[in-house]
Parts: structure tokens; sequence; C-alpha cells
């Protein structure tokens, strides 16, 4: 990876105060490392954007404060919640003849044709991994050619990430762990409907009529007739 340049200034202004800085388009930022002595940095926002944007937090970097130059990766950008921008930004000192541990990101290319066909979904369980390596060996990113899984429950290990062992060591210690694999579509449950009660054959009476509800018109004609039938 090619060696960016950024430029950043020393911080006088501390505290609550940075706020007006970022109002300002400044960023705030930190230098820190083994054997370096933190100092409060500021950079201009669109500046660091762009830098970001291409070197991530594994590109190294030069970071020239005040004409003086400096080897740095970048570490621990704080966002803002709600629009994303950045708040805050750590730049970690290096030297070039040590190995440095950082977190690099896999990105899946191509297309799955066993997703294309509608045999399963690819799903990714690992977003970034682990390295160790000197600065200028850092990869930027693994790429996982996702092509090549054509069925179902076919996986993609961590065994199988392209780099150079000579270069960069993964830290990983489960080879066997899954980074992507070609999940079986989710079959939908079907509820049944509940068995609807069984009605007998045989009428249902009707129960008699409790003391105080009025007794249908022909029932009493019905009655009626019963008691002139038992008196004669």
């Amino acid at each position: 990876m090619n060696k960016l340049t950024l430029k950043a200034e020393k911080r006088k202004v501390l505290g609550r105060k940075v706020k007006k800085l970022r109002r300002d388009g400044i960023l705030p930022g930190n230098l820190y490392g083994k054997k370096v002595k933190s100092e409060a940095l500021q950079i201009d926002t669109n500046d660091f954007l762009k830098t970001y944007k291409e070197a991530g937090e594994t590109g190294l970097l030069e970071l020239v404060i005040n004409g003086d130059k400096r080897n740095v990766l970048i570490h621990n950008v704080q966002l803002d919640p709600v629009n994303d921008t950045p708040l805050h930004a750590d730049f970690m000192q290096v030297d070039l003849k040590q190995k440095v541990t950082a977190e690099i990101p896999i990105e899946l290319v191509n297309e799955s044709p066993a997703e294309k066909q509608g045999l399963g979904t690819v799903v990714q369980y690992i977003n970034e991994i682990e390295v160790a390596a000197l600065p200028t060996d850092l990869l930027d990113k693994f790429e996982i050619d996702i092509s090549k899984l054509t069925e179902v429950d076919q996986s993609v290990f961590v065994r199988d990430l392209m780099f150079d062992p000579k270069k960069v060591e993964i830290k990983e210690e489960d080879l066997e762990k899954i980074i992507v694999k070609v999940e079986p579509p989710r079959k939908e449950e079907v509820v049944a409907p509940p068995p609807e009660a069984e009605i007998s054959g045989e009428e249902v009476q009707a129960p008699a009529a409790e003391a105080g509800e009025e007794v249908p018109s022909g029932q009493k004609e019905e009655e009626k007739k019963e008691e002139t039938v038992e008196k004669d």
C-alpha cells in the first residue's frame, strides 16, 4: 500500500472548547505510540476524510506535524451518532521495523450462484480479522470471491484467506472458523387452525325458563290445554 501524507498542527484548544474547532471545520486528534509523548493535534476535517477514506485504519500515513514527519496509523475514529461526521481521531506512531497488530476488513466480491438461483442466502459471519505485520506489509483488506459458492452449506473458513504468510500473521487461533456460508432458506411454519367442535345429530333441548323470564305465548297455550285435560 502506498504511503499517504496528511498535514496536522499542534493543538492548544482542549476540553469542551474543541466544539468550536469542529464548527470551524477542524478535527481534534491525538498522537501516541511506544516511547512517544502524547500530543494534542488538529487536522483539517476535509483533508482527514479524504485520507481516511483511502487509508482506513490499516494504511500507513506520513503525518506532517508543523513540518515534522511521523509514520502513523489512524486509530479509534469517533463518529457523530447522528450524521457520522468525525469528532476525534487518534494517530498511532509506528516503527517501520517492528510488527503491529491491526483489524483487516473482509470484503465479499462477485455473486454466489447458489444465492442467485434462490437455493440459499450468503451470510457473512466475520467482517474483519486481526493480523500482525510490519506497517508496510499491512493489507488494506481481504477479498473473498463468493462466485465459488454454488451449493447450500458451502463455506469459506479463516484457513482459506489468501495472504503471504512470510509477511502477515493471522492472530485468529481457530482456522476452522466460518467467515461466510450459504445458509438454506428458512421454512415458514404453517400454523394449523384449531379443530372445530363436533356437533351431534341429536337436537339440543332448550333449557327451561328461569323464574322471572317471559314464557313464549305458544308455550303458554300448550300449558293451559294440559291443565284443562287434567281437570277433566
